[in-house]
């Protein structure tokens, strides 16, 4: 089925939820630095095939010619960090505004706690209503969030990270995996705004910065 421009949804995509499959996969198991260099080089190199493909893009054929590659931050070990999952109960709904004036439903599945560079930080993951009545997307969970780079060197709308819920209470977050909605690129889509509480005391200098127009 062909939708509209205006119409598209959001900049979740399912290459962004299959590589957050792959890499968040890795969790429980100790990996060398070169291990974890790789994935984040494999990461980057499919975050490039996914806006140039033809079939996948987000991107009009026009912009897809002008495209030329993000543009990441160096990639940071420091960015790699264990974080406490602290299950959120009771179950609750929250509204989450989007770019296009939408209103997208979540439910706030756990607190995120964990430290960058010394810095003590905090955010909130969520489960997407609808997303949780799909088999293949059941186990994920959706964290938006804003930095310190947010509007100058990232994007001023937020970027986000996929996680797989974990079977014990710690998660692996790894910032060199963030990356921009869709709307940082092109306009027709339904992004979700990263709410004020999910916005980090710190430069995150990892992962997608903005793109040139942005």
């Amino acid at each position: 089925m062909t939708l509209a421009r205006n119409t598209k949804p959001s900049g979740l995509s399912r290459f962004i939820c299959v590589i957050g499959l792959m890499v968040f996969s890795f969790n429980g198991f100790a990996q060398t630095e070169d291990e974890l260099i790789a994935a984040v080089v494999a990461f980057q190199s499919e975050q490039n095939s996914h806006y140039l493909s033809k079939k996948s893009s987000p991107l009009s054929k026009k912009e897809r010619k002008a495209f030329h590659g993000h543009d990441f931050y160096a990639i940071d070990l420091a960015f790699i960090v264990n974080a406490a999952f602290d299950f959120i109960e009771p179950e609750d709904t929250v509204e989450m505004s989007t770019s296009s004036g939408r209103i997208k439903y979540y439910r706030p599945y756990a607190k995120l706690k964990f430290e960058l560079n010394g810095v003590p930080c905090q955010l909130t993951a969520y489960q997407s209503l609808t997303l949780r009545e799909t088999e293949e997307y059941k186990n994920y969970l959706f964290v938006p969030f804003r930095d310190l780079t947010s509007g100058n060197e990232s994007y001023g709308g937020g970027r986000y990270l996929d996680l797989i819920i974990p079977s014990g209470n710690s998660v692996q977050l790894n910032f060199n995996f963030a990356y921009n909605p869709y709307c940082a690129y092109t306009s027709g889509y339904n992004c979700t705004i990263p709410p004020v509480e999910n916005t980090l005391p710190i430069a995150v200098r990892a992962g997608l910065k903005a793109p040139p127009e942005h």
